[in-house]
């Protein structure tokens, strides 16, 4: 992403070369890719553009913490509840009104 705005940048998927027939070994293997891009052996994979990327970090992150939220609050539960605290007999949410 750093390159993106100074060169063009191709996002190649490994899969789709390794499928490509040809010799190559790890030594080489730069050469081997400029080669299959220069005989257009290969396409760059999609590359969302910049907005999008930040919506979708965005996104993964308010996932992360709502996952993060609910494991606390089971955490919370399972303390009360081995205290002999038992809400969850009684509300439906523990850190609810």
């Amino acid at each position: 992403y750093l390159l993106e705005h100074d060169m063009e940048c191709w996002l190649l998927n490994a899969r789709h070369m390794k499928s490509v027939p040809g010799r190559k070994t790890d030594v080489k293997d730069s050469e081997w890719i400029a080669k299959l891009v220069e005989h257009g052996l290969v396409r760059p994979s999609f590359v969302p553009p910049e907005p999008i990327r930040q919506l979708r970090d965005v996104t993964r992150y308010r996932t992360e913490i709502v996952r993060e939220r609910t494991r606390e609050t089971q955490r919370l539960e399972k303390l009360l509840e081995d205290t002999g605290i038992k809400l969850s007999a009684t509300v439906s949410n523990i850190l609810g009104v």
